[in-house]
């Protein structure tokens, strides 16, 4: 097919249609059950920040369409994939663990995690936090799925998989479903591993970067199990910001981060406060994740 009529299919994509119903329709219910879990203000800043990241990422999904285009039809593969089950099948794994790693670097390097934080700013958690997105991470988010169409996977297939996978997430933002059984919870992200991605104990921080399936944190070291009884999960940032201002909820890493580079002498310091993990410091206390949880099971021994 041409641009031009891969385009035209993915104006007939009806995926959105069907979720966005659902999504206020599975807030409502959750409401009813657990009208403790939600704030009114909370509540308006996460349907903000969800329309914030849909325009911001207008552009850069427009050109990401278009590069996996160009990528596919270099493919050797293209004429072989196709959309065969087994394709499909494929993309599956290939879609989750895109997803795993650019989840995962937007907690480990900070100028992706200004762009991620909003998702993570509320203390509240339930379905109307699934659609507080990350603002910033919409526009570098796309580099990480560049591999996919080299291997024969069409962009079409690619932005379906990328929306199954984001509907599915969005069930996992509760705290109404407890743990579910063994095999699901060892193999899938559920709301129990997600319960804990959202937490800001130590012990949790940087864990359960899951899209759909689990194994990706068992198999690269990222794997927490929530604890209840030891560590209850409480949501939102190591520091909360403490506004509803939905400008200052998209951006006020970003600040930060300029504060931190201005006060930095060597270039070496600016480098790290951009790149390097949230949390390091060059002339104060080492509060990086990894370095946290690495003090709290020293202390526990």
């Amino acid at each position: 097919m041409t641009l031009t009529e891969y385009i035209q299919q993915l104006s007939q994509d009806k995926l959105l249609y069907f979720a966005l119903p659902v999504f206020f329709i599975s807030m409502l219910v959750e409401y009813q059950f657990a009208k403790d879990k939600y704030h009114g203000k909370d509540t308006t800043v996460s349907l903000l920040m969800m329309v914030f990241s849909a325009v911001i990422e207008f552009v850069p999904k427009v050109l990401a369409f278009v590069v996996f285009f160009y990528l596919h039809e270099l493919s050797p593969l293209k004429d072989i994939v196709g959309r065969q089950w087994w394709a499909w099948l494929l993309l599956f794994f290939a879609d989750d663990i895109s997803y795993y790693w650019f989840h995962r670097l937007n907690h480990e390097v900070r100028l992706f995690w200004a762009g991620h934080v909003p998702h993570h700013s509320s203390i509240y958690m339930n379905l109307g936090t699934a659609l507080r997105q990350g603002v910033g991470e919409r526009i570098h988010k796309f580099f990480f799925w560049l591999w996919i169409p080299l291997l024969g996977f069409d962009p079409l297939m690619m932005f379906t998989m990328m929306g199954v996978s984001l509907i599915y997430q969005f069930f996992v933002h509760t705290e109404l479903v407890d743990k579910l059984p063994k095999p699901i919870e060892f193999i899938f992200n559920t709301p129990s591993h997600h319960r804990v991605h959202h937490a800001s104990n130590i012990r949790y921080l940087d864990c359960n970067h899951a899209g759909i399936l689990i194994i990706w944190d068992r198999i690269f070291g990222t794997f927490s199990e929530e604890l209840k009884q030891i560590d209850q999960p409480v949501y939102g940032l190591t520091v909360n910001i403490e506004t509803f201002h939905p400008v200052k909820v998209a951006t006020h890493e970003y600040a930060a981060i300029w504060k931190d580079v201005k006060r930095a002498d060597k270039w070496s310091d600016k480098l790290n406060y951009i790149f390097n993990s949230p949390g390091w410091s060059h002339d104060g206390e080492d509060k990086r994740a990894k370095v946290l949880r690495k003090k709290l099971k020293e202390e526990e021994l």
